[in-house]
Order: C-alpha cells, then sequence, then structure tokens
C-alpha cells in the first residue's frame, strides 16, 4: 500500500510541473488593448517586463476597420514605413503565436498611428520545453530584420504541443492510479 501511495504523490506532482510549463497568452497593452496610446512609450514600457516565448501567443485586441495589426521589418519599424506591408492583419482580435526566437516588430498602418506610438517590438527566446516538428510560420514567427521582407501570410495554428500531451497522458494515468489506490483501501 506504501507503493502505491508514492506512486500517486509522484504522478500528482509530476502532473503539475508539466501543466506549469504552458505557454503564456498576453493581452497586448492590457486593458488599454492596441490603439493609439497617450503616451508614445506605452507598448516599449507594457513589454519591457515580460519574457517572450516560443509558444507564447499575442493578442491584438482592436475594432476592425478603425485599426489592424502588421509584422514588419526594423526598418520600416523605425520609419513607421506603412507602404506596401502585406502581412497584415485587419480583423480584430488578432492573434500571432510566437513560434521562433528573435526580434519581432509591430504597428498599425492606419494614418498617422505608428507615429503616435501604436507600435510594438518585442524579443523572444527559446523555450525550455520541447519543440514540435515545424509548420509553416503566422505572422511575427520569422525573425525580420531590415534586409528581409516580412514574414509570410498567417496559417492555420499549430497543433497541440508535445507538452499538453504528455499532460493529459499523465493525467488520465494519475486518475487511473487514484482510483485504483482508492479501491484498494
Amino acid at each position: 500500500m506504501g507503493s502505491k501511495l508514492i506512486v500517486f504523490v509522484v504522478l500528482g506532482a509530476a502532473s503539475l510541473l508539466l501543466h506549469s510549463s504552458k505557454a503564456t497568452d498576453y493581452e497586448v497593452g492590457d486593458s488599454t488593448g492596441w490603439k493609439p496610446p497617450s503616451d508614445t512609450s506605452f507598448y516599449s514600457t507594457w513589454a519591457s517586463g515580460k519574457n517572450f516565448t516560443v509558444g507564447d501567443t499575442l493578442k491584438f485586441t482592436f475594432t476592425t476597420g478603425v485599426h489592424d495589426v502588421a509584422t514588419v521589418s526594423k526598418s520600416d519599424y523605425d520609419s513607421c514605413n506603412t507602404a506596401g506591408q502585406n502581412t497584415v492583419s485587419t480583423n480584430g482580435p488578432a492573434t500571432i503565436t510566437l513560434s521562433a526566437a528573435g526580434t519581432y516588430y509591430y504597428f498599425c498602418t492606419f494614418s498617422n498611428h505608428c507615429s503616435r506610438g501604436q507600435k510594438l517590438s518585442i524579443t523572444v527566446i527559446a523555450s525550455s520545453t520541447p519543440s514540435t516538428p515545424s509548420t509553416p510560420s503566422p505572422p511575427g514567427t520569422t525573425p525580420t530584420t531590415s534586409s528581409s521582407p516580412p514574414p509570410p501570410p498567417p496559417s492555420p495554428p499549430p497543433p497541440p504541443s508535445a507538452s499538453s500531451s504528455l499532460v493529459a497522458t499523465l493525467a488520465l494515468v494519475f486518475v487511473s492510479s487514484a482510483i485504483s489506490f482508492m479501491l484498494c483501501l
């Protein structure tokens, strides 16, 4: 009976540890959302306290037809060059999954929104969890530089990660063990 209790505790702890490695979903700008801020450094300040990792998502909440979000090169970001942007999400809210490490640049292409501070630069670090097989990258998932074009248009979200499948399997084993343990009492 003592060995069953140890197995029960170990499986429970493993399930909790794996669950805590889940990706983070970020609401860009928190309650402010994605719009021209009152302070041009608002989005830089918002991003500065966060550690973006591969697998995290950015949710840009905006009104369709009033704002959009473009994934751009560093030079376009620096100069707010909105001409010719072809990787633009026009329907709000827009969610971008970060699937590779690198520095990414986003802004709104409407009017003077970028020059008013509706722009975001983030650095994504590699995840400490195993990666899934590569799939076509959605906007913001391929690092851009001043000499490279923006990444390709959005693609469907990737399949569930190996870690989420493992968590589900361990949870099932954990529940089965708990039921077996309870029946043995």
